[in-house]
């Protein structure tokens, strides 16, 4: 190895520890609640809309400001921008120690929420630039460690709460390693103006056909998750699981998705044509919803585990599958930003359109019902992504 490859390869190791740090905090302030709902209920009066909030608010916000992103980064930098983000995210779960009721702990996620859409709208570009020949590879350690972020704030929350900590001081803590990632992304992360975005770039792509159908495609996904996460423990402490419980299989599926988030782009690696892999995370997770709506308690364990993976796994594809639509990192981050943005901003309404099928039908298996229909409709989006067609797709239109 000559000298001059020894420092870019010592970076590129950094950068990938980097990716691992940021990426554990983008889950656990949505997760970490689920588990408590009902402490948080004695405590603070929350009905399930109001509950919903506090997944539907930050998950809109993740949206909306996948829009904003890429003007942010052309305007301040994607290395500022990152740290802005990353002190907003650590402010937003401080801030749910003192945060007196339930409006407070809304507005706690809408922080988490708002510093949590820069990163992920920003991420994705940087894995592009810096890992061209590895990009499913780290797309996929960067989807795994995020999902495993998720079953860290399921598991350790109402751990911290079985053990004397009350719930503000349990959702508090995951400040920590956002403070941390803060410090890490300070002595890493460089900024280079020429890997800025055109500011009027992302106005171009929303003229596309096929930025929507990645929209729509991501956000039908999503929604899927943001339910689960949202309901599925209180869905089983309905069904006589206790919170420890219930949170375990939050976490399970947390679990599953960061196995198939990693797995999945490793095995997809060599075909540019992902269309065989992304029909199997559909699968997955139509089992897995037809398993919780219909025999939520023959096997558990195995319909949140499916779902998990499925969910995971179409998390990670659905990137790497638009990053392989232009070949300019700065160019393709902006398609994902563009992705992750419309398409949270329809993944908000899986936990409201879940609770709303509750509140008519006292139960959340109609919610998974219609989460099985979004699946199907997925399916023939995601038939569209022939890698032939990309460069077709991405023209301007006449």
């Amino acid at each position: 190895m000559s000298p001059s490859t020894q420092p870019q390869s010592g970076r590129q190791w950094l950068l990938l520890v980097l990716v691992v740090m940021v990426a554990i905090n983008l889950r656990p302030f949505l997760t970490a609640p689920g588990p408590v709902l009902s402490e948080i209920v004695a405590d603070t009066g929350m009905g399930y809309g109001s509950l919903a909030l506090l997944t539907l608010l930050p998950m809109m916000l993740m949206g909306v400001g996948a829009f904003v992103s890429p003007a942010l980064q052309a305007m301040i930098g994607t290395r500022r921008g990152i740290l802005i983000a990353l002190l907003v995210l650590a402010a937003g779960s401080l801030l749910r120690l003192v945060a007196p009721g339930g409006v407070a702990l809304v507005m706690t996620a809408a922080l988490c929420g708002a510093g949590v859409a820069f990163i992920q709208a920003a991420f994705p570009g940087i894995i592009k630039a810096e890992f061209p020949n590895n990009i499913p590879v780290v797309t996929g350690l960067y989807s795994a460690i995020l999902m495993g972020g998720g079953a860290l704030g399921a598991r350790l929350t109402p751990l911290l709460v079985n053990h004397g900590f009350g719930w503000r001081p349990a959702l508090a803590w995951l400040a920590a390693p956002a403070i941390i990632a803060f410090g890490a992304a300070f002595l890493i992360l460089k900024d280079s103006r020429s890997q800025r975005p055109d500011r009027a770039l992302a106005g171009r792509l929303m003229c596309r056909p096929r930025t929507w159908t990645l929209i729509l495609a991501f956000g039908l996904v999503n929604a899927g998750y943001s339910s689960a996460v949202a309901w599925l423990a209180s869905y089983y402490q309905s069904l006589g699981w206790s919170s420890g419980d219930s949170g375990n299989l939050v976490a399970l599926m947390a679990i599953c998705q960061a196995a198939a988030a990693l797995g999945l782009p490793v095995l997809a690696r060599r075909n540019v044509d992902r269309r065989a892999f992304l029909r199997l995370t559909l699968a997955m997770q139509a089992i897995g919803f037809a398993g919780l709506a219909f025999l939520p308690e023959a096997a558990p364990a195995i319909w949140v585990g499916l779902c998990g993976a499925g969910l995971g796994s179409s998390f990670s594809l659905a990137i790497v599958t638009a990053l392989d639509h232009l070949p300019r990192p700065e160019e393709a981050g902006v398609l994902v930003a563009l992705m992750q943005g419309g398409g949270f901003l329809i993944a908000s309404l899986g936990p409201f359109a879940t609770a709303f099928l509750h509140h008519f039908s006292g139960s959340f298996a109609p919610g998974w019902t219609l989460h099985l229909l979004c699946v199907a409709t997925v399916f023939f989006l995601y038939m569209r992504f022939n890698p032939s067609r990309y460069a077709q797709a991405m023209q301007a239109p006449a």
